[in-house]
């Protein structure tokens, strides 16, 4: 009989990218994903999937489609995770409260390890490389959240015998991502030839593929080790400019880069970098996909064409 994995949040980049990754290593997944989401027609049909549309703040009333047990649940459902929604506290609890009830529904789904997709919100503006132990200082409340959703689950696990680790996502972009995310709207705009509009780019930070970050998760779930909080990450930094400059070149934009039109935020994070030894050492996991390889995957996906 097949392992079978379970994934909240499945239709977001990384989620897609985490379940093509688990049924080509031969997994069958429990797709979770939000009840009526358009989104969920990303879903392939496949017999190795089955799709159970709810919301967060059921998963306690979920009615299990069958009894076949999960080795490892994936957690990455998070609601306002952009804009103003990101101060939105009542929002930001109630994905507390979600995150508590994916570890009751993995209890239930017979799990022996949860897997939690935290992030370098979690950190507030630090001008070091993040480390797992790195002091957390969060300054919204989508940072704090996170954090204390980390920490909460973990006990939850705990209590139910379950391994628990916390993963916190850095910058991750490639097939799937939210129009919204800095790459995404840039390689829009830049395929169209329009003008795109930045800070001065100053900023140093860490993106990686949404490939890469589902091949981390899968191996975390392969190897896991109860209270690891891990940074995910290339572990590498550029400018956000030479970034921008990358993505102009291979989309051949010919319409203007203006750098400098818009001012920074009060909370504008100038560095990011995390550190994922401890990741590797555990794992094995290495990123693959240079930055100019995965904007060309997302290219080809914007493309309708098959992202590498």
């Amino acid at each position: 009989m097949n392992k079978r994995a379970a994934i909240t949040g499945v239709t977001g980049a990384v989620g897609m990218a985490l379940l093509e990754k688990c049924i080509r290593e031969g997994y069958e997944v429990l797709a979770i994903c939000r009840r009526g989401s358009t989104r969920n027609s990303r879903i392939p049909s496949s017999p190795g999937i089955t799709v159970l549309e709810t919301d967060l703040s059921e998963l306690d009333l979920v009615i299990l489609p069958d009894d076949k047990p999960c080795e490892t649940f994936y957690h990455l459902a998070w609601s306002g995770t952009f804009g103003e929604d990101r101060n939105d506290l009542q929002m930001q609890v109630h994905n507390i409260e979600g995150t508590l009830g994916a570890v009751r529904l993995a209890k239930r789904l017979g799990c022996r390890t949860f897997v939690g997709a935290g992030s370098q919100a979690e950190y507030g503006r630090t001008k070091e490389i993040l480390r797992p132990d790195t002091p957390v200082f969060p300054e919204s409340g989508y940072g704090m959240a996170k954090l204390c959703a980390g920490q909460m689950s973990r006990i939850a696990c705990e209590q139910f015998g379950m391994h628990h680790i916390w993963v916190r996502l850095f910058s991750i972009y490639g097939p799937y991502d939210r129009e919204q995310t800095m790459v995404c709207a840039s390689l829009r705009k830049m395929l169209c030839q329009k003008e795109t509009r930045y800070t001065p780019g100053e900023q140093l930070w860490d993106f990686l593929y949404s490939a890469d970050a589902a091949d981390a998760l899968f191996r975390i779930g392969q190897h896991p080790v109860h209270g690891r909080v891990y940074c995910l990450g290339s572990g590498q930094v550029r400018p956000l400019r030479e970034y921008i400059l990358i993505m102009k070149e291979l989309t051949g934009c010919q319409a203007l880069v203006k750098f400098g039109e818009i001012p920074y935020s009060a909370h504008q994070v100038m560095y990011l970098c995390a550190d994922i030894r401890s990741l590797t050492e555990d794992t094995g996991f290495v990123p693959a996909v240079d930055f100019e390889t995965g904007i060309r995957g997302t290219i080809r996906w914007m493309q309708g064409k098959c992202p590498i």
